[in-house]
Formats: structure tokens, sequence, C-alpha cells
């Protein structure tokens, strides 16, 4: 499921988005500017929705922070603050939408649509590399017309090496968005679901192209 941070200080604005879009996604609310600059930075979300007028911490400031270390994760500001001079503050900060309040939910959920699937993470029935081939709707993964056997969090973690491309991607950060920050196993799971996946993958684009970072994580190299 998409993963949406909600940086929204307002608890029942908060509330009516987080309502709306959980059967669509999973959603962490968070209240202030520096909590949400902290979950920011984890990487595991898809998608920030970003108020400006935050305690501790305005949203432009944990905007200009994100940017500054590199953090490319799409945001869109959500505020009462509708002037040209702060829109274009926004988008010259790095911002990737801006919706001033009030606004219907149907309308930033399309906006929130629009975003991920200009990030290539929503919208997609089918992933693909080289003759692998991922249904999202069936969780059916296929190698030259053969089916293959992944389940839950090997599939899970299939589709999440799909999806990032050409990123390094830190074990920490594959265990927190696959396992969860609550989750009772330790780190170490994820060498294990990558070594399951290498030998169910083993001779083909995949395997051949998943790299491992010494002592940092792994980077799927894009298959060309």
């Amino acid at each position: 499921m998409i993963k949406i941070l909600l940086v929204e200080d307002d608890v029942s604005l908060s509330n009516s988005v987080f309502d709306f879009l959980d059967d669509f996604a999973d959603v962490m609310q968070v209240f202030d500017g520096d909590e949400g600059l902290y979950e920011a930075e984890s990487g595991v979300y898809d998608l920030i929705l970003l108020d400006l007028m935050l305690p501790e911490k305005d949203g432009f400031q944990v905007l200009k922070e994100l940017r500054e270390k590199g953090i490319t994760t799409p945001v869109l500001i959500m505020t009462a603050k509708e002037s040209l001079h702060d829109k274009g503050h926004g988008f010259e900060l790095g911002a990737d939408d801006y919706l001033t309040k009030p606004f219907y939910l149907e309308e930033l959920k399309m906006r929130i649509q629009a975003l991920l699937k200009r990030s290539g993470k929503f919208n997609e029935n089918f992933l693909s590399y080289g003759e692998l081939t991922v249904n999202l709707s069936t969780n059916l993964v296929t190698d030259a017309g053969q089916e293959l056997e992944l389940f839950g969090k090997e599939f899970d973690l299939l589709v999440y090496f799909l999806q990032n491309q050409n990123v390094i991607l830190p074990k920490t950060q594959i265990f927190d968005r696959i396992w969860g920050f609550d989750s009772d196993t330790t780190i170490s799971v994820v060498e294990v679901y990558v070594s399951k996946i290498r030998k169910k993958l083993k001779g083909r684009a995949f395997a051949d192209n998943l790299q491992t970072i010494r002592s940092v994580g792994y980077i799927l190299k894009n298959d060309q």
C-alpha cells in the first residue's frame, strides 16, 4: 500500500484526511514540523502532505531542510497561505504541488494520485524488469512467461526494489518500510529475505542486477 506522511497541526483536518485516504494509503499523522522532518528523513514514504503554519518548525523550513539533505520524496503543500508569493516560495524550495485550504478531499486525492503516477508509484497494474513481470492486482510474478512463487514479504520486497531502481536502499529503510517500525523481528530479516529472492530469481536479470552495498544496503540497477 502507498505510504503517505501527513504533517498537519489541525487535528480535525488531519483526521478527516486520514479517514478519507484510509482505503487508499497507509497514512502516518504527525502534528509539528520537527516530527514531520524526522519522519520524512526516514525515506520510507511515497508522498508527503505538508502544512506550512506548523508549531516547532514551519513547513517552508521543513521543505528546505528536506531538499538540502537530498530527500526527493514528492511534497504536496496544503495551506491557507494563498498568495502568489507564498506559492512561488514553496515551488522554489522544491514543492511538487500546492493546494490552498479549504479544499475538497476528492481534489486532494486526485492531486495525490497525479503526483504518485508521475513518480511511477501509482496507477500501474504491472511492473516489469527485463522479462520479469509483476501484476500488482493479483500479486502474480512471471519471468519469460514462467510463474514464480513469491509471497508475503518476498513479494513486497520485490515490488519495493522495482519501484526504486538505481536508488541505494539502506537496510534500515527497507526494514521500516516492509516490516514496520513496530515489528518485533530484527533488521537481519532483510538479508534473509533478499537471499530468498535471489535464490528464486537466480540466473535472471533481477538477481544479476541486485547489488549489495557493503555495510549499507542494496541497489537494483536498471536493466539496460
